[in-house]
């Protein structure tokens, strides 16, 4: 996960971040000392939004205080010794050093809202990429008594994340995020699924007749090429009406090219000879895993796109969209295996462009109570 620094951590001007935000966040809380009431002009941040602990005390103080007198501002440095008072409460390394320091390296004080709206957009990656961050981990956690249950929670949790970056920045054009996507994951515990796999396809074989009862489960949902083709030429023989047994899928294997791969005609017959237990009951362990395959595909892809500061927020929104609709689709399988009931839909969230939330919004949201 990205680093979050203590408040007492000696994150201040002495070893600066190299990334481009630590300087934006500089010019904007500069800004700020020097023009303490252009405060009312950026919105749509708060403390947490800045990288360092020392950068975060510094607004809070900025924003919590009574804002000075213009005049006396000029004059004098009261106001000033105040903000350093208090954010010290929060980092302790705070000098007054550095209060002139983040003065003087503010190219323009009256450029203060879009200096917000960059930190805005970098605390938006860095949200996004620890909410993806905690979906895959989900997926690995052993410990879970629901799995499932809690990784779609996790999902659903993301997409709010999704959604909010894309309220906050209304989309320009819809270009993908320019991140290598990566490969998806292998399975946590192949032999597993493997045999579980084996043993679908040998009972679906004895028991062809049930094949109808999982037509949710499709052959992207199985670990092995030759098994996903074995399971299409299971269900095509079904869909004919066909003889099933162990050498009629061998034969329809065959026509679909199935042997090429170098599988041994003997081997899959002795596979396929093998049932237990019902085909629902394996069919919806292979799902399972197809789920969460898709879950942990799905936030990698995500922590990607966010870990590339290049990409602009409406990019992850488009790229983090794609990526969550894979779940959504193996959700819906899923629903309809278990007899689970959906999650109430979210609104749609509006993509019409509108006011950026650092100018006009700040004095309507103060005005409503906050989500």
């Amino acid at each position: 996960m990205p680093h979050a620094p203590e408040p007492d951590e000696d994150d201040l001007d002495a070893i600066a971040p190299p990334q481009p935000v630590f300087h934006v966040e500089q010019a904007l809380l500069g800004a700020l000392l020097l023009d303490p009431h252009r405060v009312d002009d950026v919105s749509g941040i708060a403390a947490d939004s800045f990288s360092t602990a020392a950068h975060a005390a510094l607004y809070a103080a900025i924003a919590t205080l009574p804002r000075p007198d213009p005049a006396e501002h000029a004059k004098n440095t009261k106001w000033l010794d105040l903000v350093l008072t208090t954010g010290r409460g929060q980092a302790r390394g705070l000098t007054a050093s550095y209060l002139h320091t983040l003065v003087q390296v503010c190219p323009w004080p009256s450029h203060a809202p879009a200096y917000a709206r960059m930190v805005e957009a970098e605390h938006a990656r860095r949200h996004l990429q620890t909410a993806a961050e905690r979906l895959v981990h989900t997926v690995h956690d052993d410990s879970l008594p629901y799995a499932v249950q809690t990784v779609l929670a996790e999902a659903d949790a993301l997409a709010a994340v999704v959604d909010d970056i894309a309220n906050r920045f209304p989309p320009r054009a819809g270009v993908l995020p320019r991140t290598t996507a990566p490969p998806p994951p292998p399975a946590p515990d192949p032999a597993e699924a493997v045999e579980e796999e084996q043993i679908l396809l040998a009972t679906a074989t004895a028991y062809p007749s049930n094949i109808d009862a999982v037509r949710w489960l499709l052959p992207d949902d199985l670990t092995l090429p030759l098994h996903a083709g074995l399971w299409q030429c299971l269900t095509a023989l079904a869909r004919r009406n066909e003889h099933v047994d162990p050498v009629t899928v061998l034969w329809e294997a065959q026509q679909r090219g199935l042997l090429d791969n170098g599988s041994e005609p003997g081997e899959v017959l002795r596979m396929l000879a093998k049932p237990a237990g019902s085909v629902e009951r394996w069919g919806e362990r292979a799902l399972q895993r197809s789920l969460l395959a898709a879950a942990e595909h799905a936030g990698r892809r995500i922590e990607a796109y966010a870990s590339d500061p290049a990409n602009t927020p409406f990019q992850l929104v488009v790229g983090a969209r794609r990526a969550l609709a894979d779940i959504a689709a193996v959700r819906t399988r899923w629903q309809h295996a278990t007899g689970a009931t959906p999650p109430q839909r979210r609104p749609a969230p509006t993509t019409r462009a509108g006011p950026p939330t650092t100018t006009a919004a700040h004095a309507a949201r103060s005005t409503r109570v906050t989500r």
